[in-house]
């Protein structure tokens, strides 16, 4: 077989393995789209559910994931970029670093159910948090972690080693060059780590069930240490615990949920896409 036929047989293979990805993926998205876009209006969007969450809205909900995902985002980005810098930047390459590179890779696996178990036991019941925001956000933060530390550290990493060198060599400290030099480069990747960990965290159900998670509230909450409603969880609830519930509720808190992940990740693909094109190398 030529080059040329090479070539050509590894572009096709590439492009039917891509197909086969986005289809099935295309596919959900028009299905939950078609199902749920009738549901979605201003009362939905705005109101509370009532007659047993079968009428009304989804507002609660709405509201309880921003609040977990913006708990998640202080528990665990200021952590997860500090763990990358210092991984990156600062620890040597010996055998423990690499356990814990490959520690952070495994958890990164780890069931999210698992996590709220470890949830559950430690800051429901050890730190006796009850089941709160701020034990759900601290749960989600641990379940983020893992992902953007790994992102954000090989983002630090590919930032080309002569520009600390120069850096280094004009008389800034180490610090200064990280700060100044190498973070800005790195910054549309740890971006993307950090939409990934918190598009994942909002989605999930799992650690939220153990932690925090209502399944109905006719008040909104009013602190921290106060349960609140989710969509995951209230997706759940009204598809397996609401006898004859609407299909199209179901549908369109679907939705909802969907757009609010993929509103995240257009966010971060535009900052990401910005920040490159500003990037002079």
């Amino acid at each position: 077989m030529s080059r040329q036929q090479t070539q050509k047989l590894g572009f096709i293979l590439v492009t039917v393995a891509t197909a086969v990805a986005v289809i099935p993926i295309v596919f959900v998205i028009l299905f939950i789209l078609i199902n749920g876009i009738g549901a979605i209006n201003w009362e939905f969007l705005t109101s509370a559910p009532k007659n047993g969450m079968r009428e009304g809205g989804i507002m609660p909900a709405i509201l309880g994931t921003i609040f977990l995902t913006l708990g998640t985002a202080i528990a665990a980005i200021p952590l997860a970029i500090g763990a990358a810098i210092y991984l990156a930047e600062y620890a040597e390459d010996t055998g423990l670093t690499r356990l814990v590179r490959l520690a952070i890779v495994n958890l990164a696996g780890i069931p999210s159910i698992v996590y709220g178990l470890f949830g559950l036991g430690a800051f429901v019941l050890f730190f006796n948090l009850g089941t709160s925001i701020l034990a759900g956000s601290l749960t989600l933060g641990i379940l983020t972690l893992p992902v953007v530390i790994s992102a954000a550290e090989e983002a630090i990493l590919s930032v080309p080693q002569e520009f600390r060198l120069v850096s280094l060599s004009l008389g800034a400290t180490r610090w200064q060059t990280i700060r100044h030099q190498v973070l800005p480069h790195a910054l549309p990747g740890i971006i993307t780590g950090v939409i990934l960990g918190l598009s994942r965290a909002a989605g999930e159900t799992a650690p939220i069930l153990f932690t925090v998670a209502a399944f109905y509230l006719p008040e909104l909450p009013k602190s921290i240490f106060d349960q609140t409603m989710a969509l995951p969880y209230h997706l759940y609830a009204i598809s397996t615990q609401v006898p004859n519930m609407p299909s199209q509720i179901q549908y369109g808190t679907a939705l909802v949920l969907l757009m609010l992940v993929l509103s995240m990740t257009l966010v971060a693909t535009i900052i990401r896409s910005t920040v490159r094109r500003r990037r002079e190398w």
